[in-house]
């Protein structure tokens, strides 16, 4: 196993236990249990919105940033990706009753918005390596909640395929995005980046994405 692969085994055994509250998040299981109305679910696309468009942002300028063709082809890739997402985000949130204007003018929540805060800060301050390492240990929680919730939304809140593209996007996990983000943190270690950098970066980017989710599950079960 090479220096970034351990690197990324190391960092991903050590926030273990905030996949664990993901895995079993009480939003997921609402969801499931079809305790959140369908009406609620505007949140979420509205959320989604305000931070898909700062990461798509966020991840062009880290391509301006990018001082390698590694680096540079990796987020020619994520902003590709990020690209499609916004395109199918847009059905999502017609499926739930917002238009694109109506879903632009949702009130971000700050619990929801500070992971998209922390990527912009990636983007201007933080190497490639730590970008690159925080979004590869970041996607298969992410996605294993897509995919729980492209399921729910099909089989209990009568969606259909073309309704949640979004979510089936981030649910197919890519061996090719993989390598990639492990070729630049390779570059980025021999380049002189400090590994706990790459591991702190991973582990603030997924207390982000544990707090977006917590944020989505109080504003969407208001006392």
């Amino acid at each position: 196993m090479g220096q970034a692969a351990q690197l990324v085994k190391e960092a991903r055994d050590a926030i273990r236990a905030v996949e664990e509250r993901l895995e079993r998040h009480p939003y997921l299981e609402a969801l499931e249990g079809r305790r959140v109305p369908k009406e609620r679910l505007a949140l979420f696309a509205g959320q989604q919105t305000h931070i898909i468009e700062s990461d798509l942002r966020s991840v062009a300028l880290a391509v301006t940033r990018a001082e390698t063709p590694t680096a540079r082809g990796f987020f020619m890739g994520a902003l590709q990706g990020e690209q499609a997402a916004w395109e199918a985000l847009k059905v999502f949130a017609r499926a739930v009753g917002l238009s694109e204007e109506r879903a632009a003018a949702v009130e971000p929540l700050p619990g929801a918005f500070a992971y998209s805060a922390y990527v912009a800060w990636l983007a201007l301050y933080g190497s490639s390596a730590e970008f690159a390492g925080a979004f590869l240990i970041n996607l298969p929680a992410w996605g294993a909640n897509c995919g729980r919730m492209s399921r729910v939304l099909k089989a209990s809140y009568g969606l259909v395929g073309e309704d949640v593209a979004f979510f089936d996007l981030f649910a197919t996990g890519s061996p090719e995005f993989e390598r990639a983000a492990v070729a630049v943190i390779d570059e980025g270690l021999a380049q002189g980046v400090r590994p706990e950098r790459i591991r702190r970066a991973a582990r603030l980017l997924q207390g982000y994405e544990l707090l977006y989710w917590d944020t989505l599950h109080e504003a969407s079960h208001p006392s």
